[in-house]
């Protein structure tokens, strides 16, 4: 009689007990690779080039934008430190509870981030994003943030302490979103005459 090997199926005219151990073990390894590949932040790996700190910057903005928390959050070490303006967020539950109330405010968001500066595990954004709230009121709001990464690649803090928001059209007239505020300018710019 062979031996069953846990790497090899047995063949189904075994006993019973042997196939279901097998597919037993089968159903876990495909569950925890997929776990590991949810969960695995995507590359690139610390420490950043130019062109990698450029890539990280363009997979966050296209993950922030799809408005997923659950999403977004497995991009962070399940005890990621963020601050973002006055509030403290501590780990990936938080995270996710902060970007669900984050989205259900800001309706219609829409990010863009450049990369400012990177080193090593760091990376310096600029961001602009627009969204309206449940008025239909459109906003844009602007600001920076500094991103620690872990050594798999996943962040281990985000800071944004300087996020400042404009209404950017007459919200006087929101019959028409496609109309932008003007803001006239008082006095002239250095070097017009």
């Amino acid at each position: 009689m062979a031996a069953i090997s846990p790497s090899t199926p047995p063949r189904r005219d075994r006993c019973n007990e042997y196939v279901s151990l097998w597919i037993c073990r089968e159903n876990q390894s495909k569950e925890k690779k997929l776990w590991q590949q949810q969960r695995r932040p995507p590359a690139p790996f610390p420490p950043f080039t130019r062109d990698s700190a450029m890539q990280k910057v363009r997979l966050a903005e296209d993950a922030w934008n799809t408005r997923d928390p659950a999403k977004v959050a497995l991009a962070y070490t399940i005890d990621s430190r963020w601050r973002n303006r006055s509030e403290f967020i501590n780990g990936r539950n938080e995270v996710i509870a902060f970007l669900s109330r984050k989205w259900a405010k800001e309706l219609d968001y829409r990010l863009i981030k450049e990369m400012w500066a990177f080193t090593g595990n760091r990376i310096a954004v600029r961001f602009a994003y627009e969204w309206h709230d449940d008025s239909d009121h459109w906003y844009r709001s602007y600001g920076n943030e500094n991103w620690e990464f872990s050594d798999d690649g996943s962040w281990f803090s985000r800071f944004c302490i300087n996020q400042l928001t404009f209404p950017f059209w007459d919200q006087s007239d929101t019959s028409d979103p496609s109309r932008r505020a003007t803001r006239k300018r008082s006095g002239r710019r250095s070097g017009s005459k």
